[in-house]
């Protein structure tokens, strides 16, 4: 029988199926890509989550990864389900080249390129094929250029070939009579995932750039909560230039009152962003509002550390002036913190008034009470 590849290579099916597979490459590439930049994110948003503590952050994370985990069961579920893939079939190839890689042992690696010659009716031009077998040394003499050799492919995967070995009788007999010609270098086929170190660096870079993304996103956050790690506050530097500074801020809406519970420091939290110093002279809080001062130019012992003062107890303090200085139906009241002076810490003052008048208590900074002055008091 004699096979004659030249004819088989003026089909048009090889054009056909390399322009096919080059599409399912660059779609492949782009959704491992995407694949992998979810990944990347996920487990970033992890990372923030518990940084942050951030819970909506951390259930996001954990959420597309679990969804990504249960796609890929189904996926793989249903892969498993399918019908069995077509067997591999048997074909006559020409040995175009040949060449051992290695020689230590009794089986030697051996580079072939064949040219394949389908059957008929698997409606294939002839291709070429570059593949790598580990032959024994004594069967290695059976192969030589332009030589004809039975081998096995799988018709969906082209470039899958395996040289048979211990061929049956019926087909050692055709690959004696068979004539095979050479195809053409342009029908060479290769395996689109041959190239492992490119998929793996789209991977990686598909990673990297979900996690720079969410960690770009949450930049701000984490490192404000880095600065705040700190155990110790950061003192002015003595090389900075001297400045005073004051500033106001006014709340409102529902439950505007400094009163409430945890609105004194998160309202003093932002007067200290804002005139990006810590150490104040004096803190002025009112029912709706809350001002500082401030001198870069005085020392620690004579400023007041804002983030150290007990704000949660300072309503307190309210409740007990308003009950207790004879003061009835008082109008307003207001809290003024300053510096203790002779290494004591700060002072704080409560003021109320009212129709009677006004009346005032001291207390210290744990809250003691160290000072009444009561309407008709003297």
């Amino acid at each position: 029988m004699g096979t004659t590849g030249q004819r088989r290579v003026s089909g048009v099916n090889g054009p056909v199926e390399q322009r096919r597979s080059g599409v399912g490459r660059v779609l492949a590439a782009l959704r491992l890509a995407a694949v992998s930049a979810v990944i990347g994110a996920a487990l970033a948003a992890l990372v923030v989550g518990v940084i942050l503590k951030d819970v909506p952050v951390l259930a996001t994370g954990g959420g597309v990864l679990a969804l990504l985990v249960l796609l890929a069961f189904l996926g793989g579920r249903r892969g498993a389900g399918r019908d069995a893939p077509p067997a591999r079939r048997t074909a006559l190839a020409r040995i175009e080249d040949l060449r051992a890689t290695g020689g230590e042992t009794a089986d030697v690696p051996v580079t072939f390129r064949l040219t394949v010659a389908p059957e008929p009716e698997d409606e294939r031009p002839a291709y070429r094929v570059k593949i790598s077998q580990s032959v024994n040394l004594v069967d290695i003499p059976a192969y030589r250029p332009r030589g004809i050799a039975v081998v096995e492919y799988h018709p969906e995967k082209p470039w899958d070939v395996l040289i048979v070995t211990r061929p049956t009788p019926e087909w050692s007999r055709r690959a004696e009579e068979a004539e095979i010609d050479s195809a053409p270098e342009s029908t060479l086929v290769r395996d689109p995932d041959g190239g492992a170190g490119a998929w793996c660096l789209l991977v990686l870079v598909g990673l990297l750039a979900g996690a720079a993304l969410v960690v770009l996103s949450f930049r701000g956050e984490l490192f404000a909560s880095g600065d705040a790690g700190g155990s110790a506050p950061k003192e002015p530097s003595s090389s900075s230039a001297s400045r005073t500074f004051s500033t106001s801020t006014t709340v409102s809406g529902p439950s505007s009152s400094l009163l409430t519970f945890g609105r004194m420091r998160v309202t003093a939290m932002e007067l200290e962003a804002r005139v990006d110093s810590a150490y104040v002279t004096s803190l002025r809080i009112e029912d709706h509002r809350m001002a500082v001062r401030g001198d870069s130019a005085r020392p620690l012992a004579e400023t007041v550390h804002l983030p150290s003062l007990p704000y949660e107890l300072l309503p307190g303090l309210v409740r007990e002036a308003r009950a207790t200085l004879g003061v009835r139906d008082a109008e307003s009241w207001r809290i003024d913190v300053t510096p203790g002076g002779g290494g004591v810490g700060p002072r704080v003052r409560v003021t109320v008034s009212g129709t009677e008048g006004t009346a005032h208590l001291d207390a210290d900074v744990t809250g003691r009470i160290t000072d009444r002055r009561a309407v008709g008091v003297s």
